[in-house]
Parts: C-alpha cells; sequence; structure tokens
C-alpha cells in the first residue's frame, strides 16, 4: 500500500494524514467487480422469478444469509468495531468480523477506518460519502446522492488506516480476518450454493440458491446499506442534535436491522441502540441484549431517559427534510 500525504482535508495539529494515496488499479477493479456484479444479478431477479427459478429454499437461504452478514455489518462492524458500543469475548469479536465480511462491503479495516472517517467529517469536506459535497440545486443534491449512494465507492482514495483504526492494527486476529477477504467472499457466495445443492440434491439448485441468496442477497444488502448514507442524510426526521444532517427514516428500518434510527446514532454514536423513540424496530440492539444476556459480550452503552434527554435540542428540532 502507498501512502502519501493528503492535500484536502489536511491532518490537524500534527495528526497523521487522512489519506493514505490511492488504491491499487487491480484492487479498484476488484470493488467495481463487488459492486456491478450482484447489481447486474439484481437487475435480472425480476424476470426470473416471473414463474421460475426462485424456490422457498432460496427465500430462506436469501433472508438467513442477509440477516447473518447485516447483522455482522450493523452489530460488528458499526456498534462494536467502529463505535465500541459494547465489549465482545474474542470468539464473539472474531465471529462478528467474519460475518460482516461476508457482506461484501470490505474488509473490516477499511470498513471501519471509511467510517470513522465519515463521523470526523460528517457531511463536510472530508466525509467520503456525504450527498452534501457539491451544493443544494437539485442538479447538485442529485450528484450529490449518486455519490453518497454508491459513487463513492468507484473512488480510489484510500483512508489512512494508521490514522483512523490503530487499535484494529494492533489487532493480530482482526488484522488477519481482514487480509483473508477474499475467503470470506468465496463462502459468503459459494456457501448457499452449497447448501442449495446438498438440500435438493441437484445442481440447479445450487445455481438458484447461488444467484438468489448469493449475488441477489448481496446486492440487496448493499443497497440498504448505502441507503443509510444517501436518504438517512438527506430526508427525515431529525429530533436530536446531530453533527451533521443525519436523519431518521422509518419505513428502513427493518431492512437495515435498526440502522436507519440515523439521527440519534450521529448524536450519540456511541450508543448501543439507535432506535430509541416507541415504535422504534431496532433489531441489532435486540442481538446485542442477546449476547449481553449471553455473557458474550458487556458493558454495553445502552441508552438511559437523562442521556437521551440531554440530546434533545426541543420541540422545533423534528423537522423533515
Amino acid at each position: 500500500m502507498t501512502t502519501s500525504t493528503a492535500s484536502a482535508p489536511t491532518a490537524r495539529g500534527g495528526a497523521k494524514p487522512v489519506l493514505a494515496g490511492q488504491r491499487p488499479r487491480g484492487e479498484s477493479l476488484l470493488v467495481h467487480a463487488f459492486v456491478l456484479a450482484p447489481m447486474l444479478a439484481l437487475g435480472a431477479a425480476v424476470p426470473l422469478a416471473w414463474g421460475w427459478g426462485l424456490s422457498w429454499l432460496d427465500v430462506g437461504l436469501a433472508v438467513g444469509f442477509y440477516f447473518l452478514s447485516g447483522l455482522g455489518v450493523t452489530v460488528g462492524f458499526h456498534r462494536y468495531f467502529t463505535h465500541r458500543a459494547f465489549k465482545a469475548r474474542r470468539g464473539l469479536r472474531n465471529g462478528l468480523a467474519i460475518a460482516g465480511s461476508m457482506a461484501l462491503q470490505g474488509d473490516v479495516i477499511t470498513w471501519v477506518a471509511d467510517h470513522r472517517r465519515h463521523h470526523a467529517f460528517a457531511d463536510k469536506e472530508g466525509d467520503p460519502h456525504s450527498p452534501w459535497l457539491f451544493g443544494t440545486t437539485p442538479v447538485a443534491l442529485a450528484r450529490g446522492f449518486w455519490h453518497a449512494h454508491m459513487g463513492w465507492t468507484f473512488g480510489r482514495e484510500l483512508t489512512n488506516a494508521d490514522r483512523f483504526v490503530p487499535d484494529l492494527l494492533a489487532d493480530r486476529d482482526i488484522v488477519r480476518i481482514s487480509r483473508l477477504f477474499p475467503l470470506w467472499t468465496a463462502i459468503s457466495l459459494g456457501a448457499p450454493a452449497v447448501l442449495g445443492g446438498v438440500l435438493t440434491l441437484s445442481w440447479w439448485g445450487a445455481a438458484t440458491a447461488f444467484f438468489w441468496a448469493g449475488l441477489v442477497r448481496v446486492s440487496v444488502l448493499h443497497h440498504v446499506t448505502w441507503s443509510i448514507n444517501s436518504i438517512c442524510h438527506m430526508i427525515g426526521e431529525r429530533p436530536f442534535a446531530a453533527q451533521g444532517k443525519a436523519t431518521n427514516v422509518w419505513p428502513l428500518a427493518i431492512a437495515s436491522m435498526g440502522e436507519s434510527w440515523h439521527n440519534l446514532h450521529h448524536a450519540d454514536p456511541t450508543c448501543a441502540r439507535h432506535g430509541v423513540g416507541r415504535g422504534q424496530v431496532d433489531m441489532s440492539a435486540r442481538v446485542i441484549r442477546v449476547l449481553e444476556k449471553l455473557g458474550w459480550a458487556h458493558d454495553v452503552r445502552w441508552p438511559t431517559p437523562d442521556r437521551i434527554a440531554r440530546l434533545r435540542p426541543g420541540p422545533t428540532a423534528t423537522a423533515t427534510g
């Protein structure tokens, strides 16, 4: 990996630079493949599902792998590794890193570095995926939406891991898991195919499981995750005083496993639960609660009434837009 100082934004107060050069061209091409191949599968999904090519087994495998890999991102990559909302035993820590890697959103070190950088420069220059970087005209917002949703993934800027994730770089288990990202990718796409083939005793069952529970599942999860970067920074409710323009968007709550209660998250990033209001479903917080009861997670940073009250600026902060 080539390292260099970044001209914008520059390091502050002698801190290490924000960027660490550019991704190698080969790695950049792989990123394109990981993004575009599942998208093409998603585009083919509707005609393929019309009367053939989709079984209840495919649906079950797709849902199972969706939530396994999705919770690996929301509970693992996001709430644990990025924000340390709880502490975890070694087995759980490593399991979360592997499960999150199976979402095909990048290795754990790169993902966390990008997200910590996002919080350091929320909706300002330096934020890797803010929709507000190009202005507020309709054309600028359209461009910003594309950039925040998926355009940023095609860029070659490499967030400086030495600056943003020195704790992960010091963890030999996590460094090893990060380097094995190609293996987790192969397992994420291959395991549904193997299960489909074994359970149906057919190559066709393997092929349809690979398509639906592999490629289509990955693409759907990609777009749900990217919607937090785009939709949840543009429209929705802002009941809490938060850095940047993060919002709550309730229709995404279940698919995002609670991540779309994004306004509270930016107001209190280390909080283990994002959906703190009545009826705000937060599946990821429920999983953390179960892990806590099992003794695998501890020192969980749960919200308290006083903690939440301090984050509310007043009744005028509930406007949308």
